[in-house]
């Protein structure tokens, strides 16, 4: 019997529909909300709006994609946390009401175990036990996931993540919102080795970023100070070398864990991972310690209900379902 289930994400500012056949993902249409550049944020208000505007379109083409009816569905999956709990509830009230007329089985999904799960997406995909360095603007993780259902947390960020330290930095050298992307732009031509930033000393496999977004703040106004014009004549080897050190930070704590773990599979996801510089240096870590590496394509990175779509079906095959009470929470449910 062929499994369909349609998945829905809308933790933030992307209203995303995905078509999972069978563990195959068929479609997954993303819709992405400019109205926040604007603002140099995501604006929680405006976000629900555009979701309720957006998510019938973006089903329906999904839907249409993929070749699937509504009354063909097995299963619904939506995202229930983290995330904006306005726009998670636009996410989970239109899911539920499929899984009320339909009769067909609701199926809630943990964003960040999603991140994870988008490594299962493509055929070549990590043989279980792997690591994942989960990344992106709210979170920063070393998961191990054991199988599709057992995945527990290593090491995360104890403040701020490494995708708000990107954004946070842009944001001090005047560009535009998202900046993540452009520090990465900008960082390719530059000298990574331009500017030393300091590195936190934090035990385990645990991160911190707000000592090291102060740092940066600090020698920004410094050096504006004696030189106002100095982060245009020096963007491109500022931002290389912010850039050096944040992926330093994350991928010396996930060599760590790989080395103390034993485990050779490794992963990376979420948004940070579209980062051209963190999967170079990815794979260069994984070539020189003879370790296999995977990223997600970029489709998948970012917020999307592909990944959505593959944690749901691995959850349908262990009849893992929520009921129709199931609420959303903006806090992350591990």
């Amino acid at each position: 019997m062929s499994v369909k289930i349609l998945a829905i994400e809308s933790s933030c500012d992307e209203t995303s529909a995905s078509v999972c056949v069978d563990g195959a993902i068929l479609s997954n249409i993303i819709a992405t909300q400019a109205v926040h550049e604007q603002y140099g944020g995501v604006v929680p208000e405006l976000a629900s709006r555009a979701h309720i505007q957006q998510i019938v379109p973006v089903v329906d083409t999904a839907l249409n994609k993929a070749g699937v009816q509504l009354s063909e569905l097995d299963a619904i999956a939506f995202t229930q946390a983290p995330g904006l709990i306005g726009s998670l509830l636009v996410g989970a009230q239109f899911a539920k009401s499929i899984a009320l007329v339909q009769n067909i089985p609701l199926i809630a999904v943990h964003h960040m175990q999603a991140h994870v799960l988008a490594n299962l997406i493509p055929e070549d995909r990590p043989e279980f036990p792997f690591l994942c360095l989960t990344v992106s603007g709210g979170h920063t993780q070393i998961v191990r996931c054991d199988s599709p259902t057992q995945l527990s947390i290593l090491g995360e960020t104890r403040d701020d993540a490494a995708g708000e330290a990107f954004d946070k930095s842009a944001k001090l050298l005047g560009l535009p919102y998202p900046g993540g992307p452009l520090v990465d732009k900008y960082a390719a031509n530059g000298n990574p080795k331009a500017y030393a930033f300091p590195k936190p000393n934090i035990p385990d496999y645990d991160f911190s970023f707000s000592g090291l977004k102060t740092a940066i703040l600090y020698f920004l106004q410094q050096n504006t100070k004696e030189n106002p014009a100095f982060i245009e004549q020096n963007m491109a080897d500022i931002c290389a070398s912010i850039q050096h050190r944040i992926i330093t930070i994350l991928l010396d704590k996930l060599k760590k864990a790989a080395q103390d773990t034993g485990i050779s599979s490794l992963c990376i996801a979420g948004g940070v991972s579209a980062n051209k510089g963190l999967r170079a240096a990815f794979e260069e870590m994984g070539r020189k310690e003879g370790w296999k590496t995977y990223i997600p394509a970029f489709q998948y990175c970012t917020d999307n209900a592909g990944m959505i779509a593959i944690t749901a079906y691995h959850k349908f095959m262990a009849n893992d379902f929520a009921p129709l009470t199931t609420t959303p929470s903006a806090r992350a449910i591990w």
